[in-house]
């Protein structure tokens, strides 16, 4: 009896830690969804000292880097440990709510998903960002794997923060 009570919770404790290990995922790609799990809504939000920032459909402030202008995934690895890809769910198109002016659009990261685009350039969320309309990753550069990165707010002016548009320019060290 008591062997097959030992048994039962071994078995319990690797069917956790196999669920764990799935939520943490084993693989460097891990998108993060519309948070209703639907569409991808990009809408704007106006955040003080920064602007008409764009959010997810959660309100979470979307952020684009300098390195990826050209619409080409620099982000992988260890970087996605601090920026979340917006991912349209299912490969769908992603939508444009009220007053986002440039085409809402997806580019296929190095995994094979889908990643929300605004005006050709990838969409990020900051993990630092604690709560709907937070903006704590303007100006933040970063290096990690070798390339570096300089992140701004996604905004309709295409300007990242400070009126200048250089997001003040902070190092956060990782």
């Amino acid at each position: 009896m008591t062997r097959s009570r030992s048994s039962t919770i071994c078995a319990a404790a690797l069917a956790s830690l196999a669920l764990a290990l799935a939520a943490c995922g084993g693989d460097d790609e891990q998108p993060a969804q519309a948070a209703g799990g639907g569409k991808a809504t990009v809408s704007v939000q106006d955040v003080d000292d920064v602007g008409a920032v764009l959010v997810d459909d959660g309100g979470a402030a979307l952020y684009a880097s300098e390195e990826e202008s050209d619409g080409k995934i620099r982000c992988t690895a260890s970087c996605l440990e601090f920026w979340m890809p917006l991912a349209a769910p299912g490969g769908g198109k992603p939508s444009a709510g009220e007053g986002v002016d440039a085409e809402v659009a997806t580019v296929e990261r190095p995994d094979g998903t889908m990643q929300v685009t605004y005006d050709g350039k990838p969409l990020y969320r900051f993990s630092e960002d604690a709560k709907p309309g937070q903006v704590t990753g303007d100006g933040l550069s970063d290096e990690f794997d070798g390339k570096s990165f300089t992140w701004h707010a996604a905004t309709t002016d295409g300007d990242g923060g400070d009126s200048d548009g250089s997001g003040g320019g902070r190092t956060y060290g990782y």
